[in-house]
């Protein structure tokens, strides 16, 4: 089966919004061993979009679209995908009474405008929304196909996953499945090396791929049968895990910090943060992840040096003599967090996130992380290189990444057992 992607919406050209629905789609289809050949974004016009459908079916055989289901008069996708295949709207009473209740349940009655909405092609496979007001559908003509989704994420997602997705599965003739093995502290160029007899491989293939402080690889198998494509899988992915050892934080796990939240939850190890140049992401990335608030203590955002001596207990000489961005004050910083939570670990980040010197002539990028059990300091310093005028968030995230591994590498190496005070934890 190929198909092909048409996202509708005038504020996706105008980049008014992020199309993180193409992201979406194309993972899932390709899941499905569905071939997406083109990705097309085209604005609130009937006549453009009827031409970027009949180009797109003059390529494939399944088009799927999102946006344009509103109830508004520049909505639509519904309507031109209905002249497209020749079919009428009709009533569709089951949609028009969940809208209703949808209206009831907010306690205001149903605008007449959303009637629009329960209009549906006949004889469509019709799509509940579980999430809105708008109902998607699937409709069939001439060995083509031609499936409708609404554009808000989270309303299309979950229309894809309850409806849409067991519609292609009786279409798909096999399965992809891919396994993503995420790690930290190695370059792309390092890690490619390191696989490179691995990387030729035609099923399964083998990709690197990099992000800001990150590099990941991922493995991807075609085959009839789920059981088939994880036993091309598995030898690959522990071939790869035994030549990439600890710089591995995960596998199929979404980021660092779901990884490290996901460890102090298994040994039942709190930890508390205390933050400069940062100003609270790290704390942010931790409780960004569900569970989290059973193993976080605290976040300090300390950015003036006097609320790093008042809350933080940092010695005022030291940051007179060194500045606030010195292993010293990391590590004070990390120690005061500590006493002020309770938790079982802290971590501290202090640096330069640009994009301008510091008064001591410094240039961005350089950080100074600590973290303490209160037995045994580790501490990590960064130099990320970046120093042009758009290096502040880029700084900022890499130097979040950092502590988040430096929690990670603690939990890995000194997690179980006690150990003398250790001074740098590397990959």
């Amino acid at each position: 089966m190929t198909c092909e992607l048409v996202f509708v919406g005038t504020e996706l050209l105008l980049g008014d919004i992020l199309n993180t629905n193409a992201q979406y789609l194309s993972r899932q289809l390709a899941a499905l061993g569905i071939s997406v050949l083109h990705q097309s974004v085209v604005g609130d016009n009937p006549e453009r979009l009827r031409a970027v459908l009949e180009t797109a079916f003059s390529r494939a055989d399944t088009v799927l679209t999102t946006g344009g289901l509103g109830p508004t008069k520049d909505d639509l996708t519904k309507e031109v995908c209905a002249g497209l295949f020749q079919k009428k709207l009709i009533l569709h009473e089951e949609s028009l009474r969940r809208m209703r209740a949808y209206f009831a349940v907010k306690g205001i009655e149903m605008p007449q405008t959303n009637e629009k909405q329960a209009w549906m092609p006949e004889g469509a496979v019709i799509f509940e929304n579980a999430n809105g007001t708008a109902p998607g559908c699937a409709m069939e003509k001439d060995g083509k196909r031609l499936l409708m989704l609404p554009g808000p994420p989270r309303e299309m997602k979950a229309m894809f996953e309850r409806s849409a997705l067991p519609y292609l599965q009786q279409f798909s003739d096999g399965m992809i499945r891919s396994r993503e093995i995420r790690t930290f502290g190695i370059g792309e160029s390092s890690m490619a090396q390191a696989v490179s007899d691995l990387l030729d491989r035609e099923n399964p293939t083998v990709a690197p791929y990099a992000k800001s402080g990150e590099a990941m690889l991922r493995v991807t198998a075609k085959a009839k049968t789920e059981a088939e494509t994880e036993a091309l899988l598995d030898p690959v992915v522990q071939e790869i895990e035994q030549r990439l050892g600890g710089y591995i934080y995960g596998v199929d796990v979404p980021n660092i910090e779901t990884a490290v939240v996901r460890e102090l939850l298994r040994r039942n190890i709190s930890v508390a943060t205390a933050e400069s140049a940062t100003a609270g992401l790290v704390a942010k990335r931790l409780t960004d992840v569900p569970g989290a608030s059973a193993v976080f203590g605290c976040g300090i955002v300390s950015y003036q040096n006097h609320i790093k001596e008042k809350l933080l207990g940092v010695d005022p000489q030291v940051l007179e003599t060194d500045s606030a961005v010195c292993e010293t004050v990391a590590v004070q910083m990390a120690q005061g967090a500590k006493r002020q939570s309770g938790a079982d670990l802290a971590v501290s980040v202090t640096g330069l996130a640009g994009p301008g010197k510091d008064d001591r002539g410094r240039d961005p990028g350089l950080a100074y992380l600590a973290l303490t059990d209160g037995t045994r300091t580790l501490t990590r310093t960064v130099c990320t290189g970046q120093t042009g005028p758009d290096c502040r968030d880029f700084n900022r995230t890499v130097f979040s990444s950092q502590a988040l591994d430096l929690i990670r590498c603690y939990l890995r190496d000194f997690g179980d057992t006690a150990s003398p005070a250790v001074k740098d934890c590397d990959a």
